[in-house]
């Protein structure tokens, strides 16, 4: 089992390098050690996909159907026949139709480890020299179920990040023009937390807002509550109220599905069944928005990875799905965002900012190890940014993060920490916003707001903060969202297992931009951005139109070579980051004053809050 922690330069499994540099070298519980290089020696790999369509010789034989064909990750094959005796953990899917259990079962002699409704899937328990046998039989895809890493009241924080995105002005603002209710009236939807739990005795974080803690961990290492911390820390930057720490939508109620261990560490498939908890309660407990700050371990592209099909389900149910981009960047170029659920196109992902000390986007940058640039699919990455260095947020003082960075903590209960894992929860904050004030929106519309309403950071690389820095004013106040997904959901089909919500049809998109690298000019064709971030940043020029397919990775490329075949997942807090001053977290008078005058940061003047409102408590020392 892969575990967290270690520092630059060694040999790591820590979430803050995720896939490491060129430099690092990785420990594989399963298979040994391999470093970056692996990857690229096992690009050539070949998909192993078998055919059971009828052929015969001459040229006119019929295309195999791709429903027919089963699909093996590459490296599998290759690694189950070096450790024929090793017992493996798999997901198996079903290209169409009923999967084929039994047949599953006698062909491997594996066990059924856990049932993925939500995908119609398996996950599958087996032993190595039996791999093979499973691939014989028709119409599967066959994944590693590898690691996932670990990314009325009067409202007030002390946080550099709340002008900066202007959220503190919302906190009060009337609903509707004209209107005498207030944030306090809101009826905010739910925010889903699939993290490592929420301590629900931090009352004045959470005091009666976490309506439902789900523990779905099958790992062995993992405490009541919050035995690692992070979800706290995230459910505080999303939904927190205690003063001076007001998360981004604080009116939100918070439900807390714990899928990690106190090592940070969660199995993929758990991640999964937290994805399919949400679909089946999310009516019952209003969840319109789901985080997820974590990664996979293993490269992938979107239209094979269980992960990645779990989170689209969500997305087409109606849930706004928001994931960090990754703490794997490289400090000399893009690292690519290459892992589940960032890596889905459909998703929002974001990148993490360095404020800079100040509540002005223009000299913000992206911290080198903030995951930016292609999928494997050749779709860019991140969307948008917000702040994600020298965070500060509620930890149980008990946890395992808060002894590993006992110099971080800043008062008893609050920890300053960096990572993409710290973003995340910001736009699934504002997501909240946006649909407390637009209830009839979709995933779709809020992902459009967001990325047309972003500020420009002229001083960071192209792309590396997409189209840039998330602005809660504006974004919650757009009118007619933009669809930036309107080019996929052409690829949208029923379902052939049944039911109500579509897949998305791999094939015929794969088909479609092989043959045609403009295929998503229909995104921006009929779209009126106005004087959106895209006037600054043109996204012709961040998106998949730019590359040739030759250029990304296609599926045959991915190789799961350096991958462990333990199942699980990681978070994306920047362990290796180091502490940040005062300055760096805190807001002090000329930040809001100047934030105050921001004309990016200005309410419509009917939902100006009244001027006796005081929203944001300004301090320069630690509280």
């Amino acid at each position: 089992m892969l575990r967290n922690g270690g520092t630059r330069g060694q040999s790591r499994s820590s979430a803050l390098w995720g896939t490491g540099n060129n430099d690092d070298s990785r420990s594989n519980a399963l298979w040994g050690k391999g470093g970056r290089g692996l990857v690229t020696l096992m690009a050539t790999a070949l998909v192993l996909v078998i055919p059971f369509a009828a052929s015969a010789g001459g040229n006119n034989n019929p295309k195999p159907d791709p429903q027919l064909e089963t699909y093996v990750s590459p490296g599998m094959l290759a690694k189950a026949d070096n450790h024929p005796n090793q017992t493996i953990h798999v997901i198996v899917t079903s290209n169409g139709g009923d999967l084929p259990k039994s047949q599953i079962l006698e062909k491997t002699l594996g066990s059924v480890d856990r049932k993925l409704g939500l995908i119609d899937g398996i996950s599958l328990d087996l032993r190595a020299n039996r791999l093979a046998q499973l691939a014989k039989i028709p119409g599967l895809t066959i994944t590693p179920d590898a690691p996932a890493h670990p990314t009325g009241s009067t409202f007030t924080s002390k946080q550099l990040w709340v002008p900066n995105t202007g959220i503190d002005k919302l906190w009060n603002a009337p609903l509707a023009p004209n209107s005498s209710k207030t944030q306090s009236d809101l009826t905010a939807p739910t925010i889903a937390v699939v993290d490592s739990g929420v301590d629900t005795s931090k009352v004045a974080d959470f005091g009666g807002r976490v309506i439902q803690s789900v523990n779905l961990t099958t790992l062995p290492n993992n405490s009541p509550g919050d035995g690692r911390g992070h979800g706290t820390f995230v459910a505080g930057i999303a939904a927190g109220q205690a003063a001076g720490y007001a998360g981004a939508s604080p009116k939100s109620n918070i439900v807390s599905l714990d899928v990690m261990d106190d090592t940070g560490t969660a199995r993929t498939s758990d991640v999964i069944a937290a994805a399919q908890w949400i679909l089946a309660n999310k009516d019952k407990y209003n969840i319109k928005v789901a985080n997820f700050s974590l990664h996979a371990s293993n490269s992938s592209s979107f239209t094979h990875d269980p992960l990645d099909k779990a989170v689209e389900k969500l997305w087409f149910s109606g849930v706004t799905v928001v994931a960090a981009a990754g703490n794997y960047g490289l400090a000399n170029g893009p690292s690519g965002v290459l892992y589940a659920p960032g890596n889905d196109p459909f998703v929002i992902t974001v990148g993490a900012a360095d404020m800079d000390g100040n509540p002005n986007p223009k000299d913000d940058t992206a911290p080198f190890w903030s995951a930016y640039g292609y999928t494997n699919d050749g779709f860019r990455k991140p969307e948008v940014a917000a702040d994600g260095r020298y965070m500060v947020g509620p930890i149980p003082m008990t946890s395992t993060l808060a002894a590993q960075k006992a110099s971080n903590i800043v008062s008893p209960g609050y920890i300053q920490l960096s990572g993409t894992s710290f973003a995340a929860p910001i736009v699934a904050g504002i997501a909240a916003q946006i649909l407390a004030r637009n209830p009839s929106w979709g995933p779709d519309q809020v992902k459009g707001a967001l990325m047309a309403t972003a500020r420009p950071t002229p001083s960071a690389v192209p792309g590396s903060l997409g189209l840039g820095e998330v602005n809660a004013v504006k974004s919650v106040t757009a009118i007619n969202a933009p669809n930036p997904n309107k080019a996929l959901d052409q690829f949208l089909a029923a379902d052939p297992a049944g039911g109500n919500i579509p897949v998305f049809n791999a094939v015929s998109w794969s088909d479609t931009a092989k043959a045609n690298v403009s295929w998503d000019a229909v995104s921006w064709a009929d779209v009126s951005w106005g004087d959106s971030a895209l006037a600054a940043v043109s996204w012709a020029d961040i998106s998949w139109s730019d590359v040739s397919w030759p250029d990304s990775l296609s599926s045959a490329d991915v190789s799961w070579a350096d991958i462990s075949w333990s199942d699980s997942s990681y978070e994306d807090a920047a362990e290796g980051d180091g502490a940040g001053d005062t300055t760096d977290s805190f807001a002090d008078s000329a930040d809001l004053a100047a934030a105050a005058v921001d004309p990016d940061l200005q309410l419509p003047a009917d939902l100006v809050a009244p001027a006796t409102t005081a929203t944001t408590s300004p301090t320069t020392s630690l509280p």
